[in-house]
């Protein structure tokens, strides 16, 4: 691919002021200098279920026929994060991951009319996440693109307030998803990765709709903010309590949990303001719901908390989970503890990144229930993987 760095850098000099809907465009007309004949973005719906291209037709928030996830070569580079080539009519097909960091931003779809080298495009194509990720943040022709039907006002305010979907670093990786994605109002998650300590909060505020996402939107905050202003663990919970009462006063609440993973030795630290118990997982086997003494919602109480300690090993899981999820029925039938135990061991017999074991046991508990939530369901998957960080090196 000659010229390559020179094309790239071009691009990125180019792109300052480039509008967000003209990207596909411009990402189409540089590839064709590499060689390409044909080059399209795809970004996942909010559903997680399809890739859709970003067209002038999706980019003007018009239905466009997308590709499955579960059932596509596009699919699968998303799924994998990894390129997948193929044989097309008169030269080759690539797929390779939009990558934000580690957090799924898309696909790119690249068509030349010779062998296509994947190693060759991958620059390219994290340009491409780059200028998505960058674009996206001051426009809605995005969010547009990514909807297969109207969002309710709660869900886009939740989805304005979670974080990425995932995150990783070398010691650390945390996954996350809510549901249901385009009507959630009271579930939401969070997460900070704060030089040598990772920290994760899952919350779940009374109720439905407008009322319970500006609830949730109340809890977050004042969590970052006793976060951002160094408060222990141990005192966090009645900070953010004592916050979210002075707004709402004692007849409203939020169920959460709050914890630290220490990411030198693995020691984990838990809070549990009226949630289910969270789960210790190793070896793609369910050890043990982490249990200890559960402080009232945060909002009804400013007594000291329980605090429960565990010792992780590298390569264990924490799963965290509101009572959604296994608020649910099928006839006669109760999705409890068990059949959620189930569920999370055998999709993590896949071996997928943490990122898509979350998808897979999202639609999986999704597809039990009959595509209906009677409540929010939100979990949260974190993977304490090593102690060490390596060296920076140029």
């Amino acid at each position: 691919m000659a010229g390559k760095d020179t094309v790239l850098a071009r691009m990125l000099d180019a792109a300052h002021e480039l509008p967000p809907w003209l990207v596909p465009e411009f990402a189409r007309l540089h590839a064709e200098k590499l060689g390409a004949v044909r080059a399209t973005i795809y970004l996942q719906d909010y559903d997680q279920r399809e890739m859709l291209p970003l067209t002038d037709e999706a980019l003007a928030g018009r239905e466009v026929h997308g590709m499955s996830i579960d059932d596509s070569e596009a699919g699968r580079a998303f799924m994998q994060t990894t390129a997948v080539v193929s044989e097309c009519e008169g030269g080759s097909r690539l797929y390779l991951p939009l990558l934000d960091g580690t957090a799924r931003v898309g696909v790119l779809e690249i068509v030349t009319a010779k062998p296509v080298d994947a190693e060759q495009w991958t620059a390219f194509a994290a340009v491409v996440a780059e200028l998505i990720v960058a674009k996206g943040a001051h426009t809605d022709v995005y969010f547009l693109a990514r909807r297969r039907r109207p969002m309710g006002l709660a869900a886009e305010m939740q989805w304005r307030l979670l974080p990425p979907l995932t995150v990783s670093d070398p010691r650390v990786t945390i996954a996350g998803v809510v549901e249901p994605a385009y009507e959630v109002g009271g579930d939401a998650f969070d997460y900070a990765i704060n030089h040598g300590t990772a920290h994760l909060a899952i919350f779940d505020a009374m109720g439905h709709g407008v009322d319970a996402s500006v609830m949730a939107t109340v809890a977050v905050g004042a969590y970052r903010h006793a976060r951002r202003g160094g408060v222990p663990l141990n005192e966090m919970y009645t900070a953010v309590g004592t916050a979210f009462a002075a707004e709402f006063g004692h007849e409203r609440f939020v169920t959460a949990h709050l914890g630290t993973l220490d990411l030198a030795t693995g020691q984990l630290v838990l809070v549990n303001a009226g949630h289910p118990p969270p789960w210790h997982i190793r070896g793609n086997k369910v050890l043990h719901p982490i249990e200890g003494a559960p402080a009232l919602p945060l909002g009804l109480g400013d007594a000291p908390p329980a605090v429960v300690q565990v010792g992780l090993e590298p390569g264990d899981l924490l799963l965290l989970y509101s009572d959604g999820v296994v608020d649910a029925s099928r006839g006669d039938e109760h999705y409890d503890e068990e059949h959620l135990r189930a569920d999370v061991e055998h999709v993590l017999q896949d071996d997928v990144p943490l990122a898509e074991t979350v998808r897979r046991l999202n639609h999986r508990l999704m597809k039990w229930r009959g595509g209906q939530t009677r409540d929010d369901a939100s979990l949260m998957l974190v993977e304490w993987r090593s102690p060490e960080l390596p060296r920076v090196t140029a």
